[in-house]
């Protein structure tokens, strides 16, 4: 039998691989934000001819007339989509007139539209809130749950931690992608984040009550073999799910949903993985590192921590 409990450690460490860079992408640069969160303008336009202007061309534009940080993407075959910081209605108009001049023909505006900072900063507070009490209701349901089970609350506390494993994964991607591709935090990967923390809570009681069910059966096994029972037979449920939810269906709509799309299926690909490696690799661990109190030994020699025992 796999003996994942044994190798905790070193999960743990994959992990730590994953997230740290990212959190120190985010500690020197900060979150990549949208103008969901910082406010703009957001112009989509459609080029008749087809022949969509090379998007260097286009920065050098909105450079000449003085706008900082515009983001340009493709749109179909025949779009563009910029955003930039606020403009005023007069840079919106010159700017319309210097990218009519730059494709040579005048442009179909698709779509225009400013977007207030105040907006962003009200979903992030709800955001933050939802997950707050997400948590502690997870926390209260899972204790209540298992309460015929030793140490109910390790439970719900566990998994609490898979979904801030989960939500620092996602953040350390997100910041590693914004430096390389200029991936951005909008309204859209809040919805996926709060998808990721649901399915990842899901796939983790799943675990557990398998746990739950086997401690009625095998009463005399220890508490670590008991456990690493429980999350192989739960290994191959979670690779199924994997398969039906991530390979096929998101993986195509990342490589056809187009570009406003594209970042949200990435991020649900990405916390999909991520639940379901952290309900077997991380929440489950940490159960047996709570139970026998490993963290007295972290950062003591062996001999010391035998002497200490005795």
């Amino acid at each position: 039998m796999l003996n994942i409990i044994g190798k905790r450690y070193w999960f743990f460490a994959l992990s730590a691989l994953i997230i740290i860079p990212g959190v120190i992408i985010m500690a020197i640069w900060g979150l990549p934000l949208s103008i969901d969160f910082k406010g703009g303008n957001r112009l989509e336009v459609q080029f008749p001819s087809g022949k969509i202007p090379e998007t260097s061309k286009v920065y050098q534009m909105y450079s000449e007339m003085g706008i900082t940080d515009p983001q340009v993407f493709t749109s179909g075959t025949d779009g563009l989509v910029i955003t930039t910081p606020q403009l005023t209605q007069d840079q919106s108009i010159k700017a319309l007139d210097s990218l009519n001049k730059l494709a040579g023909e005048t442009v179909v505006v698709r779509q225009e539209s400013n977007v207030s900072p105040v907006i962003g900063q009200e979903l992030v507070s709800r955001a933050l809130l939802t997950l707050g009490l997400t948590s502690l209701a997870l926390v209260l349901f899972i204790t209540f749950s298992f309460r015929g089970v030793e140490n109910a609350l390790h439970y719900g506390i566990a998994t609490v931690v898979a979904l801030i494993h989960d939500v620092l994964v996602i953040f350390s991607i997100l910041s590693i992608g914004g430096r390389i591709w200029g991936w951005q935090v909008d309204t859209l990967f809040l919805t996926a984040l709060l998808t990721v923390i649901a399915f990842s809570a899901q796939d983790t009681i799943v675990v557990f009550d398998r746990m739950r069910e086997n401690s009625n059966i095998f009463r005399r096994l220890e508490f670590e073999t008991l456990l690493n029972h429980s999350v192989v037979q739960t290994l191959s449920r979670s690779i199924n799910t994997q398969l039906m939810t991530v390979d096929f269906l998101l993986l195509a709509l990342a490589l056809f949903g187009g570009v406003t799309l594209k970042e949200f299926a990435i991020t649900l690909i990405v916390g999909m993985i991520s639940g379901s490696y952290s309900s077997i690799f991380i929440a489950a661990p940490f159960l047996v590192i709570w139970k026998n109190k490993e963290w007295r030994n972290w950062f003591h020699r062996k001999g010391q921590s035998q002497a200490v025992t005795s």
